[in-house]
Order: C-alpha cells, then sequence, then structure tokens
C-alpha cells in the first residue's frame, strides 16, 4: 500500500515452532525479505538472511550441516550467529562474509522476532497468548493477498461478521439490535473492541440448547497490539448468568499477522482439530473474508488509508486506534537515530 512503511520496534511472529523441522530450517518472507529459521541441536532459535554475501544465492537452496547452513551455489558455510566458518577455496575466511541475523524467541509454541534496535527487544512485551490450548487448538497459517493493517481493519471491526460470516458464526442480527460497544486502550497499549450483546437473540443453532424464543448474553471482545498480534474471544451464556451458565464453552483465538509484503500477508491463527473445523476456518478466511478485502484494496489503488478520508462510523473506533499506534510509532522511529540491529 503507499505509504508503507513497516513498524521495527516491534515483536513480530515469525512461524509456529513445530513448522521448523527437526534438523532442518524453515524459508519465509519476512517484512519483505526472505530468511531462515533454524533451531540448533542445542534448543536455541537463530533467524538468518536467506541470502549468502558472496553471489546472492538463497541460503535456502543449500543443506544444514550440522549447526551451519552451506551454501549450495560456492559452498561458502555460516553458523547460527551469521559468522562464515567455512571458504572451501582458501583458509582465509572475508571479513564481510556474514549474514544478517535477529533474535527468535519462542513463546506460546510461537516465534517471534524484533526487527528494530535489539537493545529495545525485551521478550516480556511478547502479547499474551497463553489461553493456547494443544487440547483442542490446532495451530495452522495460511497467506493472504492483501495487506496486513486492512486486515486488522476487518477483525477489530466485528459488526462485518454480520454481513460476511452469515453462513458460518453471524450472530443473527443481535449485535445491532443488542450490541453495546466499548473501546478501551491499556497502559501497555492494548486496544480492546468489546462487543456485548446481553438478553439477546440467540443464532437458530443454539435455540435447540436454550430453547425458542429464550434470550442468551452473547459478547465478541478483540485485543489488539502492536503491530498485527489480535485475540478474539467469544462466548454465549444464559441470560442474567454473568457468564457462569455458558451455553458453549468461550472460545479464544489468535489472528496474529506479519507482513510478507506490502499487500500480502501471513496469518497465524489456531483452530480445532481435524479436517472439519480446517474447512471450516478456511471458509471463513479465503472464501468470506479474503474476497472482500481484497477487492476493497484493489479499490484503494495503491492509495494510502488517510489520503482517500474514509468515513469514520463508531464501529470503527478500534480499528482507528490501531492505525493511530502505528503512525505514531512510524514517526517514533524516523526521529531516532537508525537503529541497531541484532547481527
Amino acid at each position: 500500500m503507499a505509504a508503507s512503511q513497516f513498524v521495527q520496534n516491534a515483536w513480530y511472529m515469525a512461524a509456529w515452532a513445530q513448522e521448523v523441522p527437526d534438523g532442518g530450517f524453515l524459508a519465509r518472507k519476512l517484512l519483505g525479505k526472505p530468511w531462515l529459521l533454524v533451531r540448533s541441536e542445542q534448543g536455541d532459535w537463530a533467524m538468518l538472511a536467506d541470502r549468502c554475501p558472496h553471489r546472492f544465492a538463497p541460503l535456502s537452496r543449500g543443506k544444514r550441516v550440522a549447526d551451519t547452513i552451506a551454501c549450495g551455489y560456492h559452498g561458502l558455510t555460516f553458523g547460527f550467529d551469521g559468522a562464515c566458518v567455512f571458504n572451501p577455496f582458501g583458509k582465509d575466511v572475508p571479513s564481510a562474509a556474514r549474514v544478517a541475523t535477529y533474535a527468535l524467541v519462542e513463546r506460546y509454541g510461537a516465534l517471534w522476532f524484533w526487527p528494530g534496535d535489539a537493545a529495545l527487544a525485551d521478550p516480556k512485551t511478547i502479547p499474551d497468548f497463553s489461553f493456547i490450548e494443544d487440547a483442542h487448538d490446532a495451530r495452522d497459517w495460511l497467506v493472504m493477498d492483501v495487506n496486513y493493517e486492512l486486515i486488522s481493519d476487518n477483525l477489530l471491526d466485528l459488526s462485518h461478521a454480520e454481513f460476511l460470516h452469515t453462513e458460518t458464526f453471524g450472530v443473527n442480527g443481535a449485535l445491532f439490535e443488542f450490541g453495546v460497544q466499548s473501546v478501551t486502550t491499556d497502559d501497555d497499549g492494548s486496544v480492546w473492541n468489546r462487543w456485548d450483546m446481553p438478553n439477546s437473540r440467540a443464532p437458530e443453532w443454539a435455540t435447540a440448547i436454550v430453547g425458542e424464543g429464550v434470550p442468551i448474553d452473547q459478547w465478541l471482545h478483540i485485543r489488539w497490539n502492536a503491530p498485527a498480534s489480535l485475540a478474539l474471544h467469544i462466548g454465549m451464556a444464559r441470560a442474567g448468568s454473568n457468564g457462569a451458565d455458558p451455553i458453549m464453552p468461550p472460545m479464544a483465538n489468535p489472528h496474529i499477522l506479519t507482513p510478507e509484503t506490502d499487500t500480502t500477508t501471513h496469518y497465524f491463527f489456531t483452530r480445532g482439530h481435524g479436517e472439519e473445523a480446517a474447512a471450516m476456518a478456511r471458509k471463513v478466511f479465503l472464501e468470506e473474508d479474503e474476497p472482500m478485502i481484497c477487492a476493497q484494496q484493489q479499490a484503494m489503488a495503491g492509495a494510502d488509508f488517510w489520503d482517500l478520508h474514509p468515513v469514520i462510523l463508531p464501529s470503527d473506533a478500534a480499528g482507528i486506534r490501531a492505525r493511530r499506534r502505528l503512525m505514531q510509532m512510524r514517526r517514533a522511529e524516523a526521529d531516532q537515530p537508525t537503529a541497531t540491529p541484532a547481527v
């Protein structure tokens, strides 16, 4: 998108840890550049630029040898700290023969990297996704052909479920008829968009549980952390029980976005185990969400979001806060001396 600039001093998700093969590596484009994700024989994680500094061949076309990566073009071999450790053409190793690296941290079964100033990278500030449980959460991932901020907008405006997700998890008009929205920002910068629907009409599938015409309390709460890590909490309970009498187990799902490029996004999420749950997730994301957001991106024709003077509705409040926070972060980074990335 026009005027795009990736925030540097923030945690991004690179992959689920389970995606990296034992004794191998995972190649992935992140923030417009190719990277390798590896785990050492001692269990330490590393992230290396996927480009040999000799003739710029992708190291992913080479091979892993113990805790090194050997270039498949001319054999220069690099340790996981990025330094060249072997030159097959002589004993001397050129001082410039190293590849860029970022620290890679595992939290909640995910791998996180910080592309900005390494001195500011505090793993304690990685957003909390401790609610992920292997017993009922299968970790999944896909690429959407749209800019990550447009996907964040879509997630933060939960009212779109009434229109795009009528065949999957729409809430039967309850959001507009009974919904009360609140948007707040926590001290740590987390933006919350909460829709509560007390004493509301139950979706059709729920009437078999609670009875025809029996009201329920519903809630859709979503949390955003810069640059684009979101957590969605969904619940339904018998009306007036203050959530203590649920008609379904409360759900919490990560929706973690990392730009692949300016116009494509890695989308990390969890779902139920099994093929039926996998098919449902892809229907929601790829058949309902993505076509609309792609059409939106095409209609914007590369223009900056703000330059198009968007109409702002009350339901947009959380998305606008998130966009403004990213603008502030970009401006702060632009005003600072050149950051020192991890090497």
